[in-house]
């Protein structure tokens, strides 16, 4: 439930922002971080994984991701550069997940087994970049919606944050093609 509330919330911060509800679009975006660690919390003490929630749950943060570096770029809140940056390495991670499925899914490749998430094929290891990358995305894009109501001037410390995420960004999408380690197929076809 925490996490298809965070997959709710997402268009919701995005509309927020695009209608200057700062304030607003600042709360639903820590509730989601709440609710990021607390679902995670739950799944690992309880042991309620499931394939579902590895499934939806990065789905959600990637919907947040992407919903909030659109708005916040065409709003003006962070450079479209970046966000071409951004987009661009999870358009190429998207295209590569489908890739790397398609050639590790046991025979019959039909359509339906495609999409069924019960026959694993391969698994991806997020690289320590990606991971530091993640932090860094989400610290700046909560700092950007967070900004117009702040009473500061944080166009210095943004602006010194964005060259760091465009550069870890790259960094880490680089890190998955020479990983060696990023990608591991189960099924030797």
């Amino acid at each position: 439930m925490l996490t298809f509330s965070r997959l709710l919330a997402a268009p919701a911060i995005g509309y927020l922002i695009l209608h200057d509800h700062h304030a607003w679009a600042a709360g639903l975006f820590a509730y989601a971080g709440i609710t990021d660690m607390l679902d995670g919390w739950i799944a690992r003490k309880w042991n309620q994984r499931t394939v579902v929630g590895t499934v939806i749950d990065p789905a959600a943060d990637k919907a947040l991701m992407t919903i909030l570096t659109v708005c916040l770029a065409a709003k003006g809140g962070l450079p479209v550069w970046l966000a071409v940056i951004i987009l661009g390495r999870d358009v190429g991670l998207a295209i590569s997940a489908i890739y790397y499925r398609y050639i590790s899914l046991p025979p019959p490749k039909t359509f339906k087994r495609y999409w069924d998430l019960s026959i694993p094929s391969a698994e991806v290891h997020p690289t320590t970049i990606s991971k530091v990358n993640t932090a860094l995305q989400l610290g700046l894009i909560g700092l950007a919606t967070a900004a117009p109501i702040i009473p500061h001037d944080l166009a210095p410390a943004l602006s010194y944050l964005q060259y760091i995420v465009a550069t870890t960004t790259v960094w880490s999408g680089a890190s998955y093609v020479y990983s060696k380690d990023a990608v591991k197929i189960l099924n030797k076809v």
